[in-house]
């Protein structure tokens, strides 16, 4: 799932870059819109262009069990330590603190990649803003 993410596109470039420029760093539910060209074209925009051509399916990885849950014990020691240094109270309400990677500069394109929405974002709050 891409929580806190969302595509956008749009019919022309031109469109896609105006609505990039005034929409980026909104205040979408008091956090800031990160917004970036995407770095491939949609199926729709690509079926429109002429260009479309069925993407392989990407095999699934296959963990091994010892390994998984070493990753899990790992995963575990860390939050413990962060929450220690964070001056955590066992009853607080916990934060997931995700950090999102840096998403590259890309060339203009008819597709807005927006990061840093709320999980509660729907398709139809977006169609409002653009």
């Amino acid at each position: 799932k891409m929580r806190g993410q969302a595509f956008v596109i749009f019919k022309e470039i031109a469109s896609a870059t105006n609505a990039l420029r005034s929409m980026q760093g909104f205040p979408f539910y008091d956090k800031p819109m990160r917004i970036n060209y995407s770095k491939t074209d949609s199926d729709i925009i690509a079926k429109m262009k002429g260009t479309f051509t069925e993407r392989p399916k990407k095999p699934k990885r296959v963990v091994p069990a010892a390994d998984e849950e070493a990753k899990k014990a790992k995963k575990r020691a860390k939050e413990q330590a962060k929450q220690q240094q964070m001056g955590y109270t066992p009853g607080a309400a916990q934060h997931t603190g995700l950090t999102n990677a840096a998403v590259p500069e890309q060339p203009p394109n008819q597709i807005l990649f927006l990061t840093n929405l709320p999980d509660e974002t729907s398709e139809m709050m977006l169609s409002m803003l653009f």
